[in-house]
């Protein structure tokens, strides 16, 4: 599929201008309906690439999460959203990019190495599906074995409110305040040979798993919940 193979063309000067203005009206939108609040950004690397792993408890997370930066965020998408020229288009623009649902995995590995080669911060929600309660699910391995292989850090992020906002089954938004807490980079690395140990891919995502667990009790508290 030639836009799947073209899916980081999205790189221009326009797409990015039209990114940060997509990005100035959802920070509005969410200072107004979510009284957002954003604590720990200095702990977001001004350059480079990094896998972001935010708590996943709502559709509204993706939207916020791209609140932590003002560089442009890269997205997963299934490809079929990339159908039409206009939408695909749109969802490039916006940092997403295609992966055939239902193919084997090593193809959405492929996308998201290609991402952070390119110098460019990717987010993947370490729980898989949105989850609820306030416990952090079992994480699944893809977020540190993606950062592990790529050799660049992850950083945690917290979310707290957002279930409240539009938890799953719900058709509308609900005014209610929502924090986002930025945790420190995990730094990764690969073994002498360059391989990807399962080692520490687990250690990784053991420690991922107890850091979101704090960050999202403080963004939780943070949001009155």
């Amino acid at each position: 599929m030639a836009e799947v193979d073209s899916f980081l063309a999205g790189q221009s000067v326009g797409s990015r201008t039209f990114y940060r203005f997509c990005r100035a009206l959802v920070h509005g939108f969410s200072l107004l309906m979510f009284r957002v609040k954003v604590v720990g950004q200095h702990n977001i690397p001004r350059s480079g690439a990094f896998v972001v792993a935010p708590i996943h408890r709502s559709n509204v997370d993706i939207p916020l999460v791209g609140l932590i930066t003002k560089r442009r965020l890269r997205f997963m998408g299934k490809d079929s959203l990339w159908k039409k020229k206009p939408a695909a288009t749109l969802l490039s623009a916006l940092g997403g990019f295609p992966v055939t649902r239902g193919s084997a995995d090593r193809e959405a590995l492929k996308r998201c190495i290609q991402v952070l080669e390119a110098g460019e911060p990717l987010v993947l929600f370490p729980e898989g599906t949105r989850k609820s309660g306030p416990v952090v699910q079992p994480l699944m391995d893809g977020s540190a074995y993606i950062a592990v292989k790529a050799g660049v850090p992850i950083i945690p992020v917290g979310v707290g409110g957002t279930e409240g906002v539009m938890p799953k089954g719900a058709k509308f938004l609900r005014p209610k305040k929502c924090v986002l807490v930025v945790g420190e980079p995990i730094s990764v690395s690969l073994d002498a040979e360059g391989r990807v140990p399962r080692s520490a891919v687990r250690d990784v995502t053991a420690k991922l798993s107890l850091e979101l667990q704090r960050l999202f009790d403080d963004a939780r508290s943070r949001a009155g919940e």
